[in-house]
């Protein structure tokens, strides 16, 4: 006989959702975390939403369907999404918006939005809490609460789960390693919520070939459902689909390193007056693109995927900040104590100190300041100044990565699938586990990582609770 019909790995977004649904249908649910409290990437995460037909876009007449919002993922992903999965996501997100406001979300007054940071949606369906990802767990959290406290949803902090345990075709429960050592759990069915990989550099450059710069991901994202998945037949999917940011300027080269700023490069929020190069020393996307998605691609295709901004002195005293909070002084400050921060008296001598080759630094300035008025060869329209007064000045930039492209495969019913294409019996995947590449695909679609969870997490814990 299962001890519960339900084991679920991970208390993040979609764990906690899933043991909310489940608990409230009468399951008998474990709920397992490694980290000492429940909430996940919820404590660190901006915690942005989206939805198509919501009760907060009918309050402001607003006219929108999960069609329109699939139709929307499938533009801004270039077409590599899954188209599966987000069709279901698409249909059951506006319900998870809708209960978490009916629960108490504390919307922020702007919302809904077409986009924040990333490539906008054609109707305002985007939404974030006044508390950012704080403010779903607190809706989460009180759910919760009262199901752990009756008992009816069994918590276990401090519970790594280890292996799933397999039974002829079928995963029939998990191993579980904590203070007193090691048990065993069984249940009817189980579920891997248990996030990405994004804090595990060895995993991350397995699967993506990348390096992990930025340490910036949730502390405990190490992988272990991939891994456990893998070693019971199960594959993984999407990561081709690789996304990054377009940059973010790190404490030092020792990776994965914490980021210490983020220059502003949105040219909607302060034109740009410097340019940016590769390590070729070479400009490779017009510093005023408007598309965030085409300047995170154009990064994204660069050498080691590393970014510097050029600028000079004239340009350092009279532009807007480049760095939010900092001063022109803050910069200076930094230039020769900083890794990040270059400052020479000489376009040569600045090619040096940022390794890039003196003679294409120097032809792509002398190129960017002979045609200031006449047409940018990137299409660059904002030119305020040449770069042409000593001192020279770079500072150097990463892109980063804060989620997983590469996932858990799953059919539409989220059971995870063996090599062969086939359901692995009791076992279903969801959250981060599916990886960011099958929602979001080659770029960032915005609110289709919270929400997916959350829905997901919802649809799965009510389905696989027993028929009372």
């Amino acid at each position: 006989m299962t001890q519960h019909d339900l084991i679920i790995v991970g208390a993040g977004t979609s764990g906690m959702a899933a043991a909310i649904a489940a608990g409230e249908a009468g399951a008998r649910v474990a709920l397992l975390d490694a980290a000492p409290e429940w909430g996940g990437t919820l404590h660190v995460a901006s915690g942005w939403l989206s939805g198509a037909g919501t009760a907060i876009q009918r309050a402001h007449g607003i006219d929108d369907t999960p069609a329109a919002h699939l139709d929307d993922l499938m533009r801004i992903s270039k077409g590599t999404i899954d188209p599966v999965l987000a069709g279901k996501a698409v249909q059951l997100m506006p319900g998870a918006v809708d209960w978490l406001m009916e629960r108490g979300f504390a919307l922020a007054p702007e919302c809904p939005l077409y986009g924040f940071n990333h490539e906008p949606y054609t109707e305002r369906r985007y939404y974030v809490g006044t508390d950012w990802a704080r403010s779903i767990l607190a809706v989460l959290d009180a759910q919760l609460r009262p199901l752990v406290d009756a008992g009816r949803v069994d918590f276990r902090p401090g519970h790594r789960v280890t292996a799933l345990l397999r039974e002829g075709s079928r995963v029939v429960g998990v191993r579980v390693s904590h203070a007193d050592g090691e048990s065993e759990l069984t249940a009817a069915h189980t579920i891997i919520a248990s996030g990405g990989y994004n804090a595990n550099p060895e995993l991350f450059e397995r699967i993506s070939g990348r390096t992990l710069y930025a340490d910036d991901a949730y502390r405990r994202s190490q992988g272990d459902g991939h891994l456990m998945v893998q070693a019971v037949g199960g594959r993984l999917r999407g990561a081709e689909n690789f996304w990054s940011s377009f940059g973010a300027v790190l404490d030092g080269y020792d990776y994965p390193s914490a980021t210490l700023c983020r220059p502003e490069h949105r040219p909607e929020v302060r034109d740009p007056w410097e340019i940016t190069v590769n390590r070729r020393g070479e400009r490779f996307v017009a510093e005023d693109e408007p598309s965030v998605d085409a300047r995170e691609s154009a990064l994204l295709a660069q050498p080691e995927q590393i970014r510097h901004i050029v600028f000079d002195e004239a340009i350092l005293r009279d532009a807007p900040p480049l760095i939010p909070g900092w001063t022109a002084d803050d910069i200076r400050a930094r230039c020769g104590q900083h890794p990040m921060f270059h400052s020479a008296a000489t376009i040569d001598e600045l090619a040096a100190k940022i390794d890039v080759p003196a003679d294409s630094l120097r032809d792509t300035i002398a190129a960017y300041n002979e045609n200031l008025d006449g047409e940018d060869p990137l299409g660059r329209i904002v030119r305020p100044r040449p770069i042409a007064q000593a001192a020279y000045h770079a500072i150097t930039v990463h892109a980063t990565s804060v989620t997983s492209a590469a996932g858990i495969a799953v059919d539409e019913q989220l059971r995870v699938l063996d090599g062969d294409g086939e359901p692995i019996e009791g076992l279903y995947a969801m959250g981060e586990s599916l990886g960011s590449g099958m929602l979001q695909g080659q770029a960032f679609c915005g609110g289709m990582l919270a929400t997916p969870a959350l829905a997901f997490g919802m649809a799965l814990g009510r389905e696989l609770a027993p028929a009372s």
